[in-house]
């Protein structure tokens, strides 16, 4: 069995091929682009993975997307109705991708790949879950997600035992540690989504000067 997962329309777009649950190729857009954090559909990465492998999509029995577009779209539209007005210069500006492009995720895979395979959208967080358990070598894990947001979670709190993953547990948007890493990497004059790796390289040079400021309840 082959499995083709995707990642698209936010950062650092990638393609990863499995075969029978082995990794043998994966690759991010920018390298083949040139485009640094290419966000576009990652048609030369999975192009890649697929001539690499031997195989057309024609083999694939899975293709899988990193999140779930319809939740997080909700996720979005509930944020900007409780902004209104304040948010409407960024909601002009996001929603006509969502209208273009993101949801219909599913439609641009089909334009994308010809085959019969199944397409499935497991949850942001589950995905970061797997990335981390399946090609452990352990067979139970205590498992712990963090980033900015997914479709409602920023964290979440398992368990991974064999084959089967639980995430027990979620911290929800707009509570959210990533994306207060990512306040500080704005404030230091760094993007967001781009300078995050320097201001985590620059931290160990820094003084933990402002640390009583910071309650963890």
């Amino acid at each position: 069995m082959y499995i083709l997962g995707i990642s698209a329309y936010y950062h650092d777009s990638a393609a990863c091929l499995i075969k029978d649950g082995e990794i043998l190729f994966a690759a991010q857009e920018e390298r083949f682009t040139r485009k640094k954090h290419d966000s576009s559909f990652p048609s030369r990465a999975i192009r890649f993975c697929l001539n690499e492998a031997k195989i057309t999509s024609h083999d694939l029995s899975v293709v899988s997307f990193y999140e779930k577009p319809f939740l997080k779209f909700e996720r979005l539209i509930e944020t900007y109705l409780d902004y209104v007005p304040i948010g409407f210069p960024s909601f002009l500006k996001a929603i006509p991708i969502w209208l273009k492009q993101k949801l219909w995720i599913k439609d641009l895979i089909r334009q994308e790949l010809s085959g019969r395979y199944e397409i499935l959208f497991p949850a942001h967080h589950a995905s970061h879950a797997a990335s981390a358990f399946y090609p452990s070598p352990f067979k139970e894990s205590a498992i712990f997600t963090v980033d900015g947001v997914g479709e409602w979670q920023t964290c979440t709190f398992g368990v991974g035992r064999d084959t089967d993953i639980t995430l027990e547990n979620e911290i929800r948007f707009p509570h959210s540690l990533g994306l207060l890493y990512s306040a500080f990497t704005y404030y230091a004059g760094f993007r967001v989504n781009s300078g995050e790796y320097k201001l985590m390289g620059l931290a160990p040079y820094g003084e933990p000067s402002y640390e009583k400021l910071i309650r963890i309840t």
